[in-house]
């Protein structure tokens, strides 16, 4: 009798996932995700630099950063600064200038 052969990955999510729509979902995130780790990399090889790999004239990675910031926008991440220009210092704040009564 032949023994059933192992099942990969994508065969078991295949099988536990009855639903198209499910596993286009599930797809769809690891494709996220993936866009993620790749723009992540690239944005750290331009600011480590490795002993293997010689740096050249820094290019720009804008478009990559664009990328990396959408990408993270699907997940519900936000990278912009929350700190807005109407926030007002703290009271007890040693930098502010007290006004003169």
């Amino acid at each position: 009798m032949e023994a059933p052969k192992p099942k990969n990955l994508l065969s078991k999510l295949k099988d536990g996932l009855d639903d198209k729509e499910e596993q286009m979902q599930i797809l769809g995130t690891f494709v996220r995700l993936g866009v993620v780790v790749w723009a992540g990399f690239i944005i750290t090889l331009n600011y480590v630099e490795l002993p293997v790999i010689k740096k050249g004239s820094s290019g720009d990675i804008t478009f990559v950063a664009s990328v990396f910031t959408g990408a993270l926008a699907t997940f519900g991440l936000n990278t912009s600064n929350s700190r807005g220009k109407d926030k007002t210092p703290p009271v007890n704040c040693p930098m502010v200038k007290k006004k003169e009564e």
